[in-house]
C-alpha cells in the first residue's frame, strides 16, 4: 500500500493512472476510523480498479468553538486498517499544505446546506464541498463513497456534483451501527461511559418513529414530539434539532404521505451527534441494523 502525504506527486501518480485508464475510487475520511469507513472502502472493491482513501481533519469544516482541537486522531491504527482493507493508496497531507495563507478560494451550496446541520454551522458545509472538490480534483477520481449517517451532507456533495459537472459516480453507504444500535462515529471515543449509555436513546427513538410512520401515523409534528420526549427522557442530551424533511430536498414535510427522512442532532455531554432513519409507509420496514 502506497502511503502519499505529498500533494504534487498524488497529483502526479492521479495523472498517470488516469493516462493508463485506471478507474480510481475514493473514500474521504477525516481519520479516527471505524467499522462504517471500512465498509465504505469495502463497497468501491467491485467499482474500480484502485482505491484510494485520504486522511485529513479538515479545518474548513469546523466553526469557531467547536471540536477541531479534540477530534480524534490515529494516523497508524488508519493506515494498520486500510492496508488489511486492500486499500492501494492513502493520502495524507498535512491541513498547512492544502489551506495556505493565500487559501481564497471555496465552494458554496446554497440551497441544501442552509437548514438542519447548516442551520447550527453555519460553515461546515462550505467547508466540506471545498475540501471534496480539492480531493476530486487531486485524486483524479471517478468514483466515490460516502456514508448516510451524513445524510444532509451526501445531499450536498450529490446537488455540488449535478450542478458543476462534475465526472464522479458516488456511492452511499447504509449506517454501520454498535450491538447496541448507535451509529459508528470517531466522536463516539469522546464519550464518558454514562454518555456512551445514554446515546443507545437515539436509535431507539429513531426505530420508535420509524414503527409509528408504518402504523398510520402521517403527522410530522406528532412523530417528532414523540421522538423528543424520549431523547430528553436522559438528562446527557440536549436537543439540537429532531426534523422530518423530504430526502431529496430536505424541505420539512408536514405530513409523511411517501418516504422521509427523520434527521436528528443532540449534544450528548459535549459531543454533537447526528443520525437519520428513512421514515415512512414505502420505506424498508427493518429494524436498525446492527454489526
Amino acid at each position: 500500500m502506497r502511503i502519499e502525504r505529498s500533494i504534487r506527486e498524488m497529483a502526479i501518480w492521479a495523472e498517470k493512472m488516469q493516462r493508463f485508464g485506471k478507474v480510481v475510487g475514493l473514500l474521504p475520511t477525516m481519520g479516527a476510523l471505524h467499522g462504517g469507513h471500512l465498509s465504505l472502502m469495502k463497497l468501491l472493491e467491485d467499482r474500480c480498479d484502485i482505491r484510494v482513501a485520504s486522511i485529513l481533519v479538515n479545518p474548513l469544516q469546523f466553526g469557531e468553538n467547536e471540536d477541531l482541537d479534540k477530534y480524534p486522531r490515529n494516523e497508524e491504527s488508519d493506515i494498520q486498517k486500510l492496508e488489511a482493507q486492500g486499500c492501494d493508496v492513502v493520502f495524507i497531507p498535512s491541513p498547512e499544505r492544502m489551506f495556505t495563507d493565500n487559501f481564497s478560494t471555496f465552494i458554496d451550496e446554497d440551497t441544501l446546506s442552509n437548514g438542519l446541520c447548516g442551520k447550527y454551522r453555519p460553515t461546515h458545509f462550505r467547508g466540506v464541498t471545498t475540501i471534496v472538490n480539492m480531493l476530486f480534483n487531486l485524486t483524479k477520481c471517478n468514483v466515490a463513497a460516502f456514508g448516510l449517517k451524513d445524510f444532509q451532507q451526501g445531499v450536498v456533495i450529490r446537488r455540488m456534483i449535478e450542478n458543476l459537472f462534475m465526472h464522479v459516480n458516488l456511492v452511499f453507504g447504509d449506517t454501520v451501527r454498535e450491538v447496541d444500535g448507535v451509529a459508528m462515529s470517531s466522536r463516539n471515543t469522546l464519550l464518558t461511559s454514562t454518555q456512551r449509555k445514554a446515546a443507545t436513546t437515539i436509535p431507539a427513538s429513531l426505530n420508535w418513529a420509524r414503527d409509528q410512520a408504518l402504523n398510520s401515523v402521517e403527522q410530522a409534528s406528532e412523530i417528532i414530539h414523540g421522538v423528543e420526549a424520549m431523547l430528553t427522557n436522559d438528562n446527557e442530551i440536549k436537543v439540537q434539532y429532531i426534523e422530518i424533511v423530504d430526502p431529496l430536498t430536505l424541505a420539512p414535510v408536514e405530513y409523511i404521505t411517501t418516504k422521509a427522512q427523520l434527521m436528528i442532532a443532540v449534544h450528548c455531554g459535549s459531543t454533537r451527534l447526528i443520525d437519520n432513519i428513512e421514515i415512512g409507509m414505502n420505506s424498508q420496514s427493518k429494524q436498525l441494523i446492527m454489526v
